[in-house]
């Protein structure tokens, strides 16, 4: 396929130079359906990105298209801050129902406001005021976003500097694997919690992504996740599970922590918890961590309520009878084995590959490489991103409604680039 890009326009005339997908991906992008993305000039691309992890159900998804249209067609309340509304019961009625009771989960749910890093500044917010402790813990390799509290515990060094001011009150700790399993788990944590000398005050809570998505596709083992959360509970620290990215059922079952069987303190979500793309998140907790007093956290963009429809018929489509985690578990085993027989093609690239569900990374030993075969994927028709914290993790994240025929497709055009940029 032959892509002219785009001549000087508004695009480079007046946006900011921080843009950044749109230098990727040279187009002009005009329709979407399902996995499928249509740019001005016709070129057809197969999505493999979904809104970053935003479009779990595909592009105007025609479910939740329908039911969004219809809330609009009748004047249904658009903006609502905080107030109580129909659309906001019936997804909180759907969420109960649908996500927190048959997983006997007791969470009080909280709507901090549009994006990820909304969830992630309010649970921060909360752990301190509960604890009354300043610090936090995070982990090496870790995003939680770009506003200032959720930077502190992102661990990328390029997005770190973009804060200008320094980042305090955030400690890392090494992730799952990340001493290639020399020492034991948690050895440095625990040593440093029980010395009085080590330095580190004692944190309010430990923030955690069950699997690193902007980080380079790092999984935690379950047994790392629940040793993590038994620590916690040890040493009077509220646990924080991310789950903006891999939550939503990207890595099969709704709540990425689920295979582990631990019950987190707090949980975040956005991404697609809204369903169709819009702008929603959730900061989730236990009851008893419900402190706040009225107003005492509050945001303009609150209450999003066309998002509340497309989230409780996402929920109603997909989420009531255990078919849409088998559909990802099974799409992932696909996904798997198209890169292991791409690892196994090319021994000399020194490539690996890891994941869970329908979220996957390939890595190559050449840190360069990964931003290679993205521009040749997007050449040939495929939208991939890379991660890692030198951008050396290829990262597949289709939408979990993509076709067995279609996933293939796209395994197989990520094939190519790799054999044409080997």
């Amino acid at each position: 396929m032959t892509i002219t890009p785009p001549a000087l326009s508004v695009f480079e005339a007046l946006e900011s130079e921080v843009r950044s997908y749109c230098r990727s991906w040279p187009a002009v992008f005009d329709r979407a359906q399902g996995s499928r993305m249509y740019d001005e000039d016709g070129h057809t691309y197969l999505d493999f990105f979904a809104g970053a992890g935003a479009l779990n159900y595909g592009h105007n998804n025609p479910v939740l298209k329908r039911a969004l249209l219809d809330y609009i067609e009748r004047d249904g309340v658009t903006h609502g801050l905080d107030m109580g509304t129909t659309a906001k019961r019936a997804f909180l009625e759907a969420f109960q129902d649908v996500v927190l009771r048959p997983r006997d989960l007791p969470y009080k749910v909280m709507f901090p406001g549009p994006t990820g890093t909304n969830a992630v500044e309010a649970a921060l917010k909360l752990a301190r005021k509960v604890k009354g402790r300043e610090a936090i813990v995070s982990f090496t390799n870790a995003f939680h976003g770009m506003s200032l509290g959720s930077l502190a515990v992102t661990g990328n060094a390029f997005k770190r500097a973009g804060a200008g001011i320094p980042l305090v009150h955030g400690t890392p700790m090494p992730f799952d694997h990340y001493l290639d399993d020399t020492v034991p788990d948690f050895l440095w944590f625990e040593r440093l919690l029980a010395d009085q000398g080590s330095g580190l005050n004692t944190p309010a809570a430990v923030i955690v992504e069950t699997v690193q998505g902007e980080g380079g596709i790092n999984v935690a083992r379950p047994e790392w996740l629940r040793g993590l959360a038994a620590l916690c509970e040890r040493h009077d620290m509220l646990l924080i599970v991310d789950d903006i990215q891999m939550g939503c059922g990207r890595t099969g079952s709704f709540f990425s922590f689920e295979e582990a069987g631990i019950t987190p303190d707090i949980v975040t979500l956005s991404k697609s918890i809204g369903g169709y793309g819009m702008p929603m998140s959730l900061t989730l907790f236990r009851p008893e961590l419900d402190v706040w007093e009225p107003g005492e956290h509050n945001g303009t963009f609150r209450g999003n309520n066309p998002s509340f429809v497309t989230a409780a018929a996402a929920l109603d489509a997909y989420w009531t009878d255990g078919q849409m985690e088998k559909q990802t578990l099974a799409r992932g085993e696909q996904a798997e084995e198209a890169l292991r027989a791409i690892c196994a093609e090319h021994p000399g690239l020194g490539a690996r590959y890891r994941g869970r569900g329908l979220v996957w990374g390939l890595e190559f030993a050449d840190k360069a490489r990964a931003s290679a075969i993205s521009r040749r994927a997007f050449e040939l028709g495929l939208l991939v991103e890379t991660s890692g914290p030198e951008g050396e993790v290829v990262k597949l994240l289709p939408a979990l409604t993509i076709s067995p025929e279609e996933l293939d497709e796209g395994l197989r055009i990520l094939a190519r680039a790799v054999r044409e940029t080997a």
